[in-house]
């Protein structure tokens, strides 16, 4: 199977998907939506094709969407991962890939929902923490949960708590991609 990546920023979770090494599954392309992002760099590294496509060079969003949908018709993609990318995927995009766009989020969805999961549920005072692996739908950060991963945290170092959230992230996507591509073969 074929899949695009789509990072807006530095691509450590793109980097763990790439050299998981997932069986049956060829990632052919990095889609990144800003120009100066570090993912680009590391999709350069390890030898995965790059489409840097910027949203304010098109007319509207399904302009800019169906120009991507162009080059993951002529690459044969299967499905998406969306690996840090900040734009809310728009109806162009969802339609041609409905039940085939993965997400991963920073948080035990649907608790904290947003661009801001980890710092929202930093300040809420929770002990329980996560990371969610979902289908998208329409709405923002919902969809059907594919996998979670939860730890109990009782201190009060925020930049701790992103750190086991990279961490839990890094191997949880890999097997959660795995778990959907056998679910959808």
């Amino acid at each position: 199977m074929k899949a695009a990546i789509f990072a807006s920023g530095s691509g450590t979770n793109f980097e763990a998907l790439v050299n998981a090494q997932i069986p049956g599954l060829e990632i052919v392309l990095m889609v990144c939506d800003k120009p100066d992002a570090k993912v680009i760099g590391r999709a350069k590294r390890l030898g995965v094709e790059s489409l840097v496509i910027s949203p304010r060079y098109y007319e509207n969003k399904a302009a800019y969407e169906s120009a991507i949908l162009a080059k993951l018709s002529d690459l044969k993609v299967d499905f998406i991962c969306l690996a840090g990318y900040m734009r809310i995927v728009g109806d162009t995009l969802y339609n041609a890939y409905a039940g085939r766009i993965l997400n991963i989020h920073p948080a035990l969805l649907p608790s904290f929902k947003g661009a801001h999961a980890i710092d929202d549920a930093f300040n809420f005072g929770v002990k329980v923490f996560g990371v969610t692996v979902h289908l998208i739908d329409l709405t923002i950060d919902g969809g059907t949960i594919i996998a979670q991963r939860a730890f109990e945290y009782h201190g009060n170092d925020r930049d701790e708590v992103e750190a086991r959230i990279h961490e839990i992230e890094h191997v949880l996507y890999p097997e959660a991609v795995t778990q959907f591509m056998k679910s959808i073969q």
